[in-house]
């Protein structure tokens, strides 16, 4: 079933605004995005991720494969998920093009380590305060990059 998320039109009729509910399916436009809470909700999932990654020792693995100076590494995700989710492309403003499995080819991530980054994320989603079916839907959404990265890794160990 697909998570809907209710969005408020403005519409002009005889001179008078009204307010309309339309209902659109995540992954279509920003219902994604707005249904994470736009930008502020995004970067906030992403302060909790890393704060839990960080303090966690199940996550210790995926932590350390991150800079000592996190700063930039949640700039990154939190700039990439709002784009991901439909809304403004700001990764790409401040970082330019970005290919997910591309960039982590160079790290040492098997089935261990996405399934780490995930277990990691679904706590963190779990604590924001998005709908229950949003949260299903985000994490069927992230398992796919997830797994791309630990293909694109395993294929890379696999030419050395």
């Amino acid at each position: 079933m697909c998570g809907l998320v209710a969005v408020k039109q403005i519409a002009a009729f005889s001179g008078k605004v009204a307010l309309m509910n339309s209902e659109r399916p995540y992954g279509t436009g920003d219902a994604s995005f707005l249904a994470a809470g736009g930008q502020d909700g995004i970067f906030k999932l992403v302060h909790n991720f890393f704060d839990r990654m960080g303090s966690d020792e199940r996550f210790v693995t995926i932590w350390n494969m991150h800079p000592d100076d996190k700063t930039i590494s949640r700039d990154k995700l939190a700039r990439f998920l709002c784009g991901w989710l439909g809304g403004p492309k700001l990764y790409s403003e401040k970082y330019g093009a970005i290919g997910i499995p591309r960039v982590h080819a160079h790290l040492p991530i098997g089935t261990a380590e996405r399934d780490q980054w995930l277990t990691c994320m679904s706590e963190s989603v779990a604590e924001q305060a998005f709908a229950p079916e949003f949260k299903r839907y985000l994490m069927e959404q992230l398992f796919v990059p997830a797994e791309a990265v630990r293909r694109r890794c395993a294929a890379r160990e696999s030419e050395l």
